[in-house]
């Protein structure tokens, strides 16, 4: 008779509560020894497990998706078989307790069959016949091998493609974390290892492809495709002319077209009063004059977003590429938007926090002068925390300004405007700053958006506060 045996998770080194990514086998196969079982898949390597001996596959009792440790069942396997085939020759020779407790199904006497010795007799008066095969016809399988099943009909790719529709890539981590890198969906990859295992080369292979055939390997973070613009022979309505796109637009262009459709954005509206603020302004422009620097509202906006960026500081964070961890920044550098003949640009004003109002007026003077001669370096842009952009001086009431990913907030400054305000016993005249906050959805909740335009709004509407 065949023995029941457990299949136990062996030593697989340090590893616990691994992850089961396929299993290889069912119940009913058979399996030979050191034959693979399941694949599981940690955050360093995949690890197949081999079975430990042969025979049949009676039950799986663990499923894709589960976590399991050493020493966790994985399933129980018929084992002996030859042992049992030679006890079934034996019962057939000895009939007895076997041919009563298990009848065999009738088949036709052979024509002549040898004598059965009387020590063998079967204790009931009738033998069974059946305990013999037929001398002419051998039998259609060896007594204890299982039933040959018929050959399924093997599917067709197609049909291969909707049966794996969702289920993860096989490939190891090192593979999985170097498609991320090229931004590359290993869903569309074909797999040229063992069990269609997606190999380093054919993560390359797909992206030449890719650039041959002028598409893009869309990563899970990017899965839009867009089909393109149809093109249009504008000269049929008019007289037209054509001049090429500023290198400036062209780089920020495609920049903002990422952030656009990658980042989740929200905007939140709110409005300040500065109308003290802006009395203080004036009350030193002849002090600033004197520092050789032009005090304009800008400077008071970035001491007021630094200090607000100290109390939330989840709005100067930014998430991992893995979109799994969020990381803290503990330094305060703002960009500020700068418009120029050729273009949107936005230098960046670093240690914000750390410094007064008039050395972050001579700085803003300073990185303007050099955006609007085209003289800024790569290092002057980089680095930003958060970033504004202030369209007050050219008009305006309110606008979605779009997140400069990696940062995860920008705030919009539009044109000041006096308004008729109700102080809760008549109406005064204040002047009224309209904010406009736009934040990434995956980061900053609506709670916090609102929290933030709240403080800044108390931080510019009394700038004492800013001492606080």
């Amino acid at each position: 008779m065949a023995t029941l045996e457990d299949v136990l998770l062996p030593d697989i080194g340090d590893f616990s509560d691994v992850e089961i990514i396929e299993i290889l086998v069912a119940p009913g196969d058979r399996i030979a020894p050191e034959q693979s079982l399941l694949t599981l898949e940690s955050d360093k390597a995949s690890i197949e497990i081999p079975s430990p001996l042969g025979g049949e596959v009676k039950e799986v009792l663990v499923s894709v998706g589960e976590r399991i440790s050493q020493g966790k069942l994985l399933m129980r396997v018929a084992t002996g078989s030859a042992g049992a085939s030679a006890e079934s020759g034996a019962a057939s020779n000895s009939g007895g307790d076997q041919a009563e407790s298990t009848p065999k199904p009738e088949t036709a006497p052979a024509p002549s069959s040898p004598s059965v010795p009387s020590s063998a007799q079967p204790r009931t008066p009738e033998p069974a016949p059946s305990a013999q095969p037929s001398a002419n016809q051998p039998p259609t399988r060896a007594p204890g091998e299982a039933e040959r099943r018929k050959a399924p009909i093997l599917p067709r790719p197609e049909d291969m493609a909707a049966i794996a529709h969702g289920r993860t890539p096989h490939a190891s981590p090192a593979v999985r974390r170097f498609a991320r890198e090229l931004g590359v969906d290993l869903h569309r990859v074909k797999g040229s290892g063992r069990k269609q295992r997606i190999l380093k080369d054919d993560v390359q292979q797909f992206v030449k492809q890719s650039l041959a055939a002028g598409t893009a390997a869309a990563a899970p973070g990017a899965p839009f495709q867009l089909p393109s613009a149809p093109a249009v022979d504008f000269s049929q309505f008019g007289p037209v002319t054509s001049e090429p796109l500023p290198r400036i637009k062209k780089i920020s262009g495609a920049h903002l077209h990422r952030c656009w459709l990658t980042v989740p954005h929200v905007t939140q509206f709110d409005e300040a009063d500065i109308t003290e603020l802006e009395a203080f302004r004036k009350g030193q422009k002849a002090a600033a004059e004197k520092a050789g620097v032009r005090l304009t509202f800008m400077p008071f906006l970035l001491k007021a977003v630094a200090t607000a960026l100290g109390q939330m500081p989840v709005v100067k964070a930014s998430l991992a590429p893995d979109c799994e961890q969020l990381i803290h920044k503990h330094y305060c550098h703002i960009g500020v938007a700068v418009d120029t003949p050729k273009g949107l640009v936005v230098p960046v004003v670093r240690n914000v926090d750390q410094k007064g109002l008039f050395a972050l007026a001579e700085e803003l003077m300073t990185l303007s002068q050099k955006a609007r001669d085209g003289k800024l370096l790569a290092a002057d842009m980089q680095g930003g925390v958060f970033s504004i952009s202030s369209l007050g001086g050219i008009g305006g009431t309110a606008f979605t300004p779009i997140v400069n990913a990696p940062e995860v907030a920008i705030l919009g400054v539009s044109r000041t405007e006096m308004k008729p305000v109700w102080n809760g016993q008549d109406f005064k005249p204040r002047l009224m700053l309209p904010l406009s906050l736009s934040y990434d959805h995956r980061v900053v909740d609506g709670a916090d958006g609102v929290r933030f335009t709240s403080l800044l709004r108390q931080l510019l509407s009394d700038i004492r506060r800013l001492l606080l």
